[in-house]
C-alpha cells in the first residue's frame, strides 16, 4: 500500500488529535530579567555586611542566586516534556516525552477504551486517565483543572465516535 492509499483511508484519519504541553507563565526572557534583579538586590544588600567584616553574609546571598538559576533551568527543561493524544476508528494512542526526550507510547483499541477522571466536589477535576482491558494511563497530569476538564470532555466524545462508529454514517 502506497502513501496516497493511506491518507485516503478514513480509518487512518484522525477523529482527534491533541499536543498537550506544560503550561510555563514565566518565558525565558523573563526568566532573566528576574535573575538579573535578583542577583543586583543580593549584590546591594551584601555591600554593608561585607563592610562590617561579615562577609560570608556575602556568600549566602550569592548562594541563594545559584539555587534560583538551578531551580529555573529544572522548571524550564521540565517544560520540555509533551503528551499526543490521537485517536482514530481503529486506535487510540497515547504517546508520552519526557524531558529527555525519551517516550513511552500506549495504543488502545477505542471499543475497550473508557475515559476516566477523579472529580472533587469543591476543586473539580483532579486527575484524567484512559482505561482498557486492566490497563490504564493517566493523561495530561500538568494541565490546569479547567482545561484537563474542557480536554477530558473532548477526548471522551472523540473515543465515544470511534466506538460507536460514527464516520461511517455520514
Amino acid at each position: 500500500m502506497t502513501d496516497h492509499a493511506l491518507s485516503d483511508d478514513p480509518f487512518a484519519k484522525p477523529l482527534f488529535a491533541a499536543t498537550l504541553r506544560p503550561y510555563r507563565s514565566l518565558k525565558v526572557e523573563g526568566a532573566r530579567l528576574i535573575m538579573v534583579l535578583v542577583a543586583l538586590a543580593s549584590i546591594v544588600a551584601s555591600i554593608p555586611f561585607i563592610v562590617l567584616g561579615f562577609w560570608p553574609v556575602a556568600g549566602f546571598y550569592g548562594l541563594d542566586v545559584l539555587l534560583l538559576y538551578f531551580a529555573f533551568r529544572a522548571n524550564f527543561a521540565a517544560a520540555k516534556a509533551y503528551e499526543e493524544v490521537r485517536v482514530s476508528p481503529l486506535e487510540v494512542s497515547l504517546k508520552k516525552v519526557n524531558p529527555k526526550g525519551e517516550a513511552v507510547e500506549w495504543r488502545f483499541n477505542p471499543i475497550w477504551t473508557r475515559v476516566h477522571r477523579d472529580e472533587h466536589a469543591e476543586f473539580g477535576i483532579e486527575r484524567l486517565w484512559l482505561a482498557s482491558r486492566g490497563q490504564s494511563v493517566t493523561v495530561g497530569r500538568f494541565l490546569p483543572r479547567d482545561e484537563m476538564a474542557r480536554f477530558g470532555d473532548r477526548l471522551a466524545a472523540a473515543v465515544a465516535t470511534a466506538r460507536q462508529g460514527h464516520i461511517f454514517n455520514p
